[in-house]
């Protein structure tokens, strides 16, 4: 939501100062977790959506009769798209059995049931795209696209995706993989009073950064609140920091976060939460954040820019309607290079049900599905749903201005670098054990981040 007028002056140019019309325009060139969204609006199924999926050129009943696993993260987009999953039966004659998990319970589980050749689940939500590529549990897509009894690339319009969006599952061949089904950046969350108090400007640098928290904090509240638990799901607000110090993760297949950027970034990181950080910072994972940030525990948090529907919801949120959304700080002389990254649908290669489980995907990443998720404030991979007046209503106008500034700074070609690498997961967990020795003080940032380098360029050499 938009900050009070208090705070208004002290808004960074940029999200909050935009027009419509560069907020549109931004998001052509963008290339842009959470329980508890409401029950989406329905809008009469049979009139709205018989007339938006009766213009495609699909046989939407050809499977009728067929019944498709879905698994994933309890997350946005599942909470998004299961009230429609009944619609989605409807329209096709396909039945759904859904299984949404906690984020890490499911991605520690599935890696292990699809390396055991399991046919189920047919789609699934995945993020460690190299992986499952190289370990051949990934269905390629291509040829489901060009197939004219299965899609029908008019209707889908596929100039309407983010650009990021449209990049993202491209493999190093062309090859297509997986659908993105969401969008979202690291972005900078401010209890808009707690700033308010103390005449203090949104931070625009680290160092900025640091001086704030520690001005915020108080014995009730914490400065700033981010992830720093020991392992990989826990990375993207550090991976964000080493981004905007000038560092990468992996390059020339290497991994490469013992660099002076990358040891300044994480002491930076260490710093900031051991200054000002809440106590148990370093099991802190998505939620813990989250909950301290909704709660008045915290006076700052970076994470996924996701956040936002539980931010502004006052059923949930005591900072709901005083929240400041911002841009993710910059070292100086630097540009902000914050982490994003597109959570992607796959279909299983080992899947009895490949061409329903395709058609699934094309319904779940239409026009037609995405304005309907938008509605309840899910960040979609759809330039119509971003810019649609519902999205921004849903999701907060501020924070869907904060969220695609962060999308156009971040580096896609960075964030594919690691998450798309068949080692990924190990070396993100290598890394954030480093990470979290230096919020603990158990290591200083160089030999933290040496060490943890070490650790990862030894799974990728196997």
């Amino acid at each position: 939501m938009a900050p009070s007028g208090k705070l208004r002056g002290k808004l960074p140019s940029g999200p909050a100062s935009a027009s419509r019309r560069s907020f549109v325009k931004g998001l052509g060139a963008a290339g842009v977790t959470l329980p508890a969204l409401a029950m989406l609006p329905r809008w009469g199924f049979v009139q709205d959506a018989a007339a938006n999926y009766a213009n495609a050129a699909i046989g939407w009943k050809q499977f009728a009769g067929q019944t498709i696993a879905l698994a994933g993260a309890i997350h946005p987009w599942s909470n998004a798209i299961t009230p429609l999953l009944p619609d989605f039966t409807e329209l096709t004659g396909i039945s759904v059995v859904p299984d949404f998990r906690l984020e890490t319970t499911y991605l520690g589980a599935l890696p292990i049931q699809l390396n055991r050749g399991s046919s189920t689940p047919d789609v699934f939500m995945w993020t460690t795209y190299g992986q499952g590529i190289s370990a051949g549990w990934l269905e390629p897509l291509n040829a489901y696209y060009a197939d004219k009894s299965l899609t029908d690339l008019g209707w889908y319009d596929e100039s309407d995706l983010l650009k990021t969006a449209r990049a993202f599952p491209l493999w190093r061949d062309g090859e297509r993989y997986a659908m993105p089904i969401t969008s979202e950046a690291v972005t900078l969350f401010i209890n808009g009073d707690a700033l308010a108090a103390k005449n203090l400007p949104v931070p625009q640098t680290f160092e900025q950064l640091l001086v704030t928290a520690n001005a915020l904090k108080t014995d009730e509240m914490s400065g700033i609140a981010m992830r720093a638990q020991a392992g990989g799901n826990s990375s993207v607000a550090a991976m964000s920091f080493v981004f905007s110090y000038g560092g990468a993760m992996v390059s020339d297949n290497k991994a490469v976060f013992a660099s002076p950027e990358a040891i300044a970034a994480i002491e930076m990181f260490g710093k900031l939460l051991s200054q000002a950080g809440p106590g148990g910072v370093s099991g802190y994972e998505w939620y813990h954040v989250l909950d301290d940030f909704l709660q008045r525990r915290t006076a700052m948090a970076i994470d996924s820019s996701n956040f936002a529907t539980d931010i502004s919801n006052p059923a949930r949120s005591l900072v709901a309607g005083k929240a400041v959304f911002a841009a993710f700080p910059h070292a100086t002389g630097r540009t902000s290079v914050p982490f994003m990254s597109h959570w992607q649908a796959c279909i299983n290669s080992r899947s009895r049900n490949k061409r329903a489980a395709f058609l699934f995907l094309l319904w779940a990443t239409s026009k037609p599905t995405s304005m309907r998720t938008a509605a309840a404030g899910l960040a979609t991979t759809r330039v119509s749903a971003w810019s649609s007046g519902d999205f921004k209503k849903a999701f907060g106008a501020q924070a869907a201005e904060a969220a695609l500034t962060n999308l156009q700074n971040a580096d896609v070609d960075r964030a594919k670098a690691i998450l798309f690498h068949p080692q990924s997961r190990p070396i993100m967990d290598a890394f954030m054990i480093g990470v979290n020795e230096v919020v603990t003080g158990a290591n200083p940032a160089k030999i933290a981040m040496t060490n943890a380098a070490a650790k990862a360029n030894a799974a990728i050499r196997g």
